[in-house]
């Protein structure tokens, strides 16, 4: 049998599925980053061809940017086309990856073919399980085969992370901890964590996340057995995971709680950094303003505080890996009648998505766009330009606001993690050093991270799923969406300074693309991610014809 075909394991239904996801994450990135960048792909009718390890490999896409594969890819083998499975092709790009850095990666294969069977046993899992109820949670957990231009998106360390995962609708109860009270490091407002349950005297109650505990459990033996911590038991109720995994929706007092926990999702570690405790706080001190203006001039802009943080002083590895950081849910600040469903279901296809919604995209799906590019776009762009705020708004950091009529009416930005402050645009005096530089990013890596996440990540990806399939659809979208962004430039940014950006993006120069690939294959840190240019759909050539 050829050594290219299918693996056999994708007789399973759920296999397959995790099969044909971790495939189309692994060629996009591959498309991407290396493919299209070093000129070897050609189009040849509806299919694009391009060339792995020297292997032509066939696909159909669609979707512009979003590269949205119309059934499986296909290499040319002994003259004939044959179906190519996950193992073979993860082959030919250690091949040719290895031939560019030195040691290459002997982690790179186990980690695709980790997220395959993440997304296989999420699949079953998710067959036996009861979605939420909520229709915010429920768009928060349908995030399935995840980032689709990722190479692993969906790759987790350990064995419990199913009890823990969104995408398996759990629920779990936090482990509540007693810090002794000479040893409480926290700031802001963090009545929200006291609402899980009594400490004894002389404690602090901090809840903690299951999993995080068994992975610190070595380091937590000498504070529990001297008295510093004390172990209360299961907290009083359960919280449920959003698409982040280790940010919990705690339906008691409507907040959300962002837990570290030391397990490489995506590109990183997901803990809480010492600077991003008190950066969190600090950033929503001075983001209360911004947000204020932001809202007067572009109603229906909202964002989710992060108003408090707690965790104990035992040295770095336990103040970051206990730390809580304390965010406002959305139901507290969207509107009556307004519902919030975040932007990654909306990219991802129909599930998570109230059918008001999906409806209302179906049945109008220009002026549904039009709709949503001005509840996007125009507060990132005015926070960019007019107030230096970098908004990481990718679509797992954007919740989109619909009315009953399934309208988008609001947009709500969150998670301060990503959110940064244009360097001399702010007077960070008496912020310690080692917060202010994290908080800060210069004007062109802020606008690259602007560019990337509004364009590439968020609008290219909803508007591919607006359209489907119909290519004319997906040209008027884009059409829609540059009248807008000139709307916004005409009739907000006039008289701006530092517009040349936008305007090169109007004029049709190329976007910036993260590179997921470059960086897991380097096994670098995120920050350390680059950009690959990708075609701009907002081009129009001199004939006036949209690219």
């Amino acid at each position: 049998m050829d050594g290219l075909l299918l693996d056999n394991h994708t007789r399973d239904p759920h296999a397959a599925l995790a099969e044909e996801a971790a495939l189309g994450a692994l060629l996009r990135c591959w498309l991407r980053e290396v493919a299209i960048p070093g000129g070897h792909v050609r189009a040849a009718g509806p299919h694009l061809t391009l060339r792995v390890a020297g292997t032509p490999v066939r696909v159909r896409v669609h979707g512009g940017i979003a590269l949205r594969f119309d059934g499986p890819p296909e290499h040319l083998a002994e003259g004939r086309w044959r179906p190519l499975g996950l193992s073979p092709l993860v082959a030919l790009v250690e091949q040719e990856l290895d031939g560019g850095l030195d040691g290459g990666n002997e982690e790179f294969a186990a980690q695709v073919r980790a997220g395959r069977e993440a997304v296989a046993a999420i699949l079953a899992a998710r067959a036996r399980a009861v979605p939420p109820a909520d229709p915010w949670l429920a768009s928060e957990q349908a995030l399935v085969a995840g980032h689709p231009f990722h190479p692993a998106p969906k790759a987790r360390s350990g064995d419990d992370w199913p009890d823990y995962a969104p995408e398996t609708h759990a629920r779990f109860a936090p482990r509540l901890l007693g810090v002794r009270a000479d040893l409480v490091a926290q700031e802001g407002d963090t009545a929200a964590l006291d609402t899980f349950g009594n400490a004894p005297d002389g404690y602090v109650p901090l809840p903690a996340h299951p999993w995080q505990l068994g992975l610190l459990a070595a380091e937590l033996r000498g504070p529990f057995a001297d008295g510093r911590l004390v172990d209360l038991g299961p907290g009083p109720r359960a919280v449920v995971p959003t698409s982040s995994v280790r940010t919990v929706y705690d339906p008691g007092t409507g907040m959300c709680l962002k837990f570290s926990l030391d397990v490489r999702i995506t590109n990183c570690v997901r803990k809480n950094a010492w600077y991003e405790l008190r950066g969190a706080v600090e950033l929503t001190r001075r983001l209360a303003p911004v947000f204020e203006r932001l809202a007067r001039r572009f109603p229906g802009t909202r964002w989710l505080p992060e108003p408090g943080y707690r965790s104990a002083a035992l040295g770095t590895r336990l103040l970051e890996g206990l730390g809580v950081i304390v965010r406002t849910g959305p139901w507290a600040v969207c509107g009556p009648g307004t519902t919030p469903v975040l932007a990654g279901a909306l990219a991802a296809g129909a599930d998570g998505v109230p059918e008001a919604v999906l409806a209302r995209r179906t049945a109008d799906p220009v002026a549904w766009w039009g709709a949503y590019v001005e509840r996007v776009a125009f507060p990132v762009l005015d926070a960019f330009f007019r107030h230096g705020v970098v908004l990481e708004a990718h679509v797992q950091n954007v919740l989109v606001g619909f009315d009953a009529a399934g309208w988008p009416v609001e947009a709500v930005f969150r998670d301060l993690e990503g959110t940064k402050l244009v360097t001399g645009r702010h007077d960070l005096t008496g912020v310690p050093g080692g917060v202010a530089a994290p908080l800060s990013y210069d004007a062109a890596r802020g606008w690259n991270r602007v560019a990337y996440c509004l364009f590439v990540n968020h609008l290219a990806e909803v508007a591919a799923t607006t359209a489907g399939t119909a290519d004319g659809v997906l040209r008027a979208l884009w059409a829609v969406a540059r009248e807008s962004l000139e709307r916004y430039v005409a009739d907000h940014a006039a008289g701006l300074d530092a517009l040349a950006p936008l305007t090169r993006v109007l004029a049709g120069a190329p976007l910036p693309a993260k590179a997921n690939l470059g960086v897991r294959w380097a096994r670098a840190a995120d920050r350390a991610a680059g950009y690959v240019p990708v075609p701009n759909p907002l081009r129009v050539d001199a004939e006036g014809e949209r690219r």
